[in-house]
């Protein structure tokens, strides 16, 4: 997976291989799709949700450009792959997940795993995680109309948000630069993630 479908194309951040080369992937999908796992290609984890496909995971978590020693947030735990990878590169993860069957079912593959960094939390991801930021980087796992106003406020100064924008069918991968003048977008590539439900979200 790490050497034909993201060394071989745009990913050249080496912390961010190794950390794919040391997750998992399988124990974050069913048993029937584990054949499967490592596969370029999102695949159902329930609940009408997807754990993403590992070059969008790896393309997102690169434009972090983490060091180690920054606190992040994601908004979507999902599976809690992303989760994981993110906890391989940062010093704290915060995972916001609104359905309590995903938010379960990732604490506990995670706890199994040993990422102790990974804390996670049930409620509105739009709404972010005051409490524990400011952030140097956030993650946004599924599709938004606009970027969600309370994530960019929880970003620290030079910190990047990296969130898919765009309607229900078509969505561009946007990454946002927080600076003194305010927010500085990029677009990134074309995708296409589950949307975003909540207050800043769509609903319905």
């Amino acid at each position: 997976m790490v050497e034909t479908q993201l060394r071989s194309r745009d990913i050249d951040d080496e912390r961010v291989l190794e950390a794919m080369l040391k997750v998992p992937r399988h124990l974050f999908v069913e048993e029937a799709l584990r054949p499967q796992a490592y596969s370029d290609r999102p695949l159902q984890i329930g609940q009408y949700q997807t754990i993403s496909q590992p070059y969008m995971v790896a393309i997102m978590t690169q434009h972090l450009g983490l060091k180690g020693t920054e606190r992040v947030l994601e908004v979507g735990t999902g599976s809690g792959y992303q989760a994981a990878v993110l906890g391989e590169l940062a010093k704290e993860v915060y995972s916001i997940e609104r359905l309590e069957p995903l938010y379960l079912k990732a604490r506990q593959t995670l706890i199994r795993l040993g990422y102790l960094n990974v804390h996670l939390k049930l409620g509105d991801g739009t709404m972010g995680w005051p409490e524990n930021g400011p952030y140097e980087g956030i993650i946004v796992t599924a599709g938004a109309p606009s970027v969600p106003q309370a994530l960019s406020d929880q970003l620290t100064r030079g910190g990047r948000l990296v969130v898919p924008v765009g309607d229900r069918e078509v969505q561009t991968l946007m990454v946002l630069t927080k600076t003194e003048e305010g927010l500085v977008e990029k677009s990134s590539t074309p995708c296409r993630f589950v949307r975003l439900i909540g207050e800043q979200g769509w609903s319905g």
